[in-house]
């Protein structure tokens, strides 16, 4: 999850973000629509059947489908044991924390109250008007851990634990599969790894700078050998995080960083593709991170073992370029893997489909169709924008929809 729209700079800016955390709830839901602004949360089953969506279908299983970048949200209100820092509350003290919290629920469509159950019925209906087989991947999100290994609770900005994302695949086989979240610096990070895999979890999921992992750290060790020896994948932030405040550790966001997992022999996937800031490469220079992804794609070494996700490169923060060179750079397409990040999907300011029309990406005759069915169904949308690009005559590939073999090729089978 990653996104820098809010990011707060000199005080008056500051001053006035406070103002607009303070206020924009109170903004009347037709000037929050006249701004899109406002998901209107409208009924999936209502969404407009498109040309452009039969088209993206074309050459894809559906049964292969499963959006490995999904975030659960939530408030722990109805028994999830979710929690949330207390600052996603204080709009006048952090209006930033404040006003992306406020995002993240209007994406998902989640009330102030009964939040939890809400999330589950409204990701459950958008994922009932998919193809049958079709499947979304639930995020657990572990908290922040001290270098002695306890957990850091007043730098955990969010925290969603294994068992419920377990619970949610469990219930709803058809539509969810499920990734844990383990901390390597945790004690027991081992022994949680081995449970999860053998309870059906596909994935871990990291964040580094904000969880306080640093991949490069021997105290990785012990969970990188665990984790090549499941077989089981880590996907990971790469780059830079502004979506989620806790442990405030930009330079964890390194893709270099990752070669410590990669050397253990782990399957690592580097979330969007690190398409967003910068970080320092081997000679001092600071570079995008995006060009340090770039350089162990290049490296023959981790091939079968380097992979990224497509995950939120379509938002308003990421270069056109950066899209056109993941488009055109077919020799990757192998190893890349369909995301959406949701519910950032869901947050209407965070893309524009005109801009990519207007990079060249995509057709005009795309615009107001995908515009539409933004409106009606994120997860529809980010898969429909995504087929429908192209730079130089070159989409990406169909293979990079199909996920489910890539992450069913874990050792350890659900329990």
């Amino acid at each position: 999850m990653t996104t820098n729209c809010f990011r707060s700079g000199a005080p008056a800016r500051r001053r006035f973000l406070q103002l607009g955390a303070a206020g924009l709830a109170a903004l009347s839901p037709a000037a929050q629509a006249l701004f899109r602004l406002n998901n209107a949360c409208l009924n999936p089953q209502e969404t407009p059947a498109l040309a452009l969506e039969k088209a993206a279908w074309q050459g894809i299983d559906p049964a292969d489908w499963w959006d490995c970048h999904t975030h659960i949200v939530g408030s722990g209100d109805g028994g999830s044991g979710i929690t949330q820092t207390p600052e996603m509350h204080q709009p006048l003290r952090h209006p930033i924390q404040t006003l992306q919290h406020w995002a993240y629920a209007n994406a998902a469509c989640i009330p102030d109250n009964n939040q939890d159950q809400a999330f589950v019925e409204r990701l459950r209906a958008l994922m009932d008007t998919m193809p049958k087989g079709a499947k979304a991947m639930l995020y657990a999100f572990d908290r922040t851990h001290g270098a002695n290994g306890d957990p850091d609770h007043a730098n955990t900005a969010f925290f969603v634990p294994n068992e419920y994302a377990q619970r949610l695949a469990k219930a709803y086989p058809d539509r969810f599969e499920w990734v844990a979240s383990i901390h390597p610096y945790r004690a027991d990070c081992v022994e949680a790894l081995q449970h999860a895999a053998a309870n059906g979890a596909r994935a871990v999921k990291w964040l580094p700078p904000v969880m306080g992992i640093d991949p490069a750290s021997p105290q990785c060790d012990r969970f990188y050998r665990a984790a090549a020896a499941l077989n089981i994948p880590i996907i990971t932030h790469g780059g830079e995080e502004n979506a989620l405040h806790g442990a405030d550790q930009p330079l964890f966001g390194n893709p270099l960083r990752l070669r410590r997992a990669l050397e253990a022999g782990v399957r690592v996937v580097i979330a969007h593709c690190a398409t967003l800031g910068h970080d320092i490469d081997e000679d001092g220079r600071e570079v995008r991170s995006f060009d340090l992804f770039a350089k162990l794609m290049a490296d023959k070494q981790w091939q079968g073992r380097l992979f990224g996700d497509i995950s939120a490169i379509v938002l308003r923060n990421r270069d056109p370029e950066v899209v056109k060179t993941l488009l055109v750079e077919t020799g990757w397409h192998d190893r890349l893997l369909y995301g959406s990040d949701y519910p950032l999907t869901g947050i209407l300011p965070l893309i524009s489909v005109p801009a990519f029309a207007e990079a060249g990406l995509l057709p005009e005759t795309a615009v107001e169709p995908l515009q539409s069915l933004q409106d009606y169904h994120p997860f529809r949308f980010d898969f429909v924008l995504k087929r429908s690009l192209s730079w130089q005559g070159k989409r990406f590939a169909d293979r990079i929809f199909a996920t489910r073999p890539f992450f069913a090729a874990g050792k350890a089978t659900a329990a």
